[in-house]
């Protein structure tokens, strides 16, 4: 158990929480939400300690072993990757590199043996002989290969740093364990095992998420902050935004009804304050009246953009036509002889474990990049917006972000251009910022902008929900769904790709495809996808047996 008692946080004149009491149970996931802002990581510190709450206390059950998820990747690229996940339980690393040190002694002597002894007692104790293949387990669950466990995390890619903090926080059975954003840089199917992994947790698990779909997997929770406080509901994301509208109707009518009680008990006041005969029940209604307190509803702090792509003209019948198309980075190869065309409804979910393989489809398309081999061509009556992964060069400028957005609009109209910026949340002043001092969640909303007022028929978005909160990914989405034109699109978001696409197709390890009509949760439970498994399954073995 893990629990925060009277915890307020001053930021300057600022409080960021006031006086929050929470319990947080063994047994259940608490998604832990709120706006931008709101000071869900932030909480976080506070429970694991790394933050000292200006009044207050965190207190937890003696003896429990609580586990955070690392956000410092560069802290351990002097470690092995096994290293740095058994090192999730510091104790039994501890106790690991004790016992190799004392072995190696030359002159071991009687006292080296007692210690020895007593260490391989509490060794045994703390299960340490599974430790390093409880550790693989983990790894490769999320997707890091078995090739990579010796290697030091230093020499890893930052994709696969994730998951290996990942498995770090979640080794060794902790029992208070704190996940800020652990769906980050996964890909969906590392997703899905950990999901599966949370749900089969029976400690005490909170993580702050803007994955929705997440959210209602793993969480029996939902722990709101607004304003300061922290509302706690039982049930998951979609039972917290149902109670919390209901909540704010009742409130809403109740007010209403105080609202109208209030005006009679006011009209009698005035109409017979003055008639002796009516005095006393005049001054029974002020009394009435007095007692009478309206609930002070707040609006909440989250804010939604407004996204609505509209394409400038309808699209033809012929919209992408892709041709044996390969190509190779780095030594590998990335698409292998690729073919397929997209139709004029079509919602096209790119999905796959291979990042990099998603991008180079997307860039080529988008003429940034030429394959090695294959062609492909857009038809004449299509028009494309492509949004980048990679944002670095776009915004590496000094334009401001009116100007910078001006110059993909028909109407070069500051006022116009303003309009659009002001649905993304770029009020007043906020539409003068220089491109190149934006946070990653501003950048996104700008490139958006930028897609609707371009108008195109036919959307690529590489990975759009990154950096975005939870208000922005629900905008996205509901823009996404009600576009009348062509997508092509990745998303780590399952609700998004869910919610979205009507066909799938996933890039391979080797650089194929399988290209399938369908929504993503059918595919996911489709022949194709346990063919597919079974198949880089037994590769994995052949591979490992050699």
């Amino acid at each position: 158990m893990i629990q925060a008692s009277n915890v307020t946080l001053r930021l300057g004149k600022k409080a960021l929480f006031e006086e929050v009491n929470i319990k947080f149970t063994e047994g259940n996931c608490y998604g832990l939400i709120g706006a931008n802002g709101a000071g869900k990581s932030t909480f976080l510190k506070i429970l694991s300690g790394v933050l000292e709450p200006t009044n207050g206390e965190v207190i937890i059950t003696p003896g429990q072993r609580l586990s955070v998820l690392e956000q410092d990747h560069f802290k351990y690229d002097a470690y092995t990757v096994l290293d740095t996940v058994i090192m999730g339980n510091q104790r039994l690393y501890d106790i690991m590199k004790e016992k190799d040190a004392i072995y190696m002694k030359e002159d071991f002597s009687d006292e080296d043996g007692v210690r020895a002894a007593e260490l391989e007692s509490e060794f045994a104790e703390m299960d340490g002989w599974n430790a390093e293949s409880d550790a693989a387990t983990l790894l490769n669950g999320l997707g890091v290969p078995t090739e990579d466990h010796y290697t030091l995390m230093g020499d890893l890619d930052g994709a696969k740093k994730v998951k290996v903090l990942l498995a770090r926080a979640l080794f060794g059975n902790p029992d208070i364990l704190l996940l800020d954003e652990p769906t980050n840089h996964l890909d969906l199917d590392a997703i899905g095992w950990l999901e599966e992994f949370l749900i089969n947790f029976d400690n005490t698990v909170i993580v702050v998420s803007h994955d929705r779909y997440f959210l209602n997997k793993v969480c029996t929770h939902t722990a709101d902050i607004d304003y300061g406080k922290i509302q706690l509901y039982a049930g998951n994301y979609d039972f917290w935004y149902e109670s919390s509208q209901l909540i704010m109707k009742q409130r809403k009518e109740a007010n209403k009804k105080k609202e109208e009680q209030i005006k009679e008990l006011q009209e009698f006041i005035q109409r017979f304050s003055a008639n002796a005969s009516k005095s006393k029940q005049a001054t029974s209604r002020k009394r009435a009246l007095e007692k009478i307190e309206l609930d002070d509803i707040r609006p909440s702090s989250r804010k939604y953009p407004y996204i609505d792509f509209r394409p400038n003209r309808e699209i033809g019948n012929e919209v992408l036509t892709v041709e044996h198309l390969s190509k190779t980075i780095d030594g590998e190869k990335v698409l292998d002889d690729i073919s397929f065309t997209l139709n004029r409804e079509d919602k096209v979910a790119l999905v796959g474990s291979n990042e990099a393989a998603k991008t180079v489809l997307f860039q080529i398309l988008a003429g940034e990049m030429e394959p090695d081999e294959g062609e492909y061509k857009w038809g004449v009556t299509t028009s494309q917006s492509y949004f980048p992964k990679d944002n670095t060069k776009i915004f590496d400028n000094d334009l401001i972000i009116v100007d910078w957005l001006t110059q993909f609009s028909e109407v070069k109209d500051a006022t116009y251009v303003r309009g659009f910026l002001g649905r993304m949340l770029f009020a007043g002043e906020d539409g003068v910022k220089k491109m190149k001092v934006l946070s990653g969640g501003e950048k996104v909303r700008v490139l958006l902008s930028r897609m609707m007022i371009e108008g195109s028929n036919i959307l690529m978005l590489d990975e759009p929900t990154d950096h975005l909160d939870m208000e922005s990914i629900t905008a996205l989405n509901e823009g996404l769904k009600k576009f009348k034109g062509v997508l092509i699109f990745s998303s780590r978001d399952h609700q998004v790709v869910e919610t979205t696409a009507n066909r799938i197709i996933e890039i391979l390890p080797n650089g194929s495809i399988i290209d399938k009509i369908t929504t993503y949760d059918e595919y996911l439970e489709s022949d194709e996808m346990a063919r597919k498994r079974t198949v880089y399954s037994t590769t994995d073995d052949e591979e490992n047996d050699d």
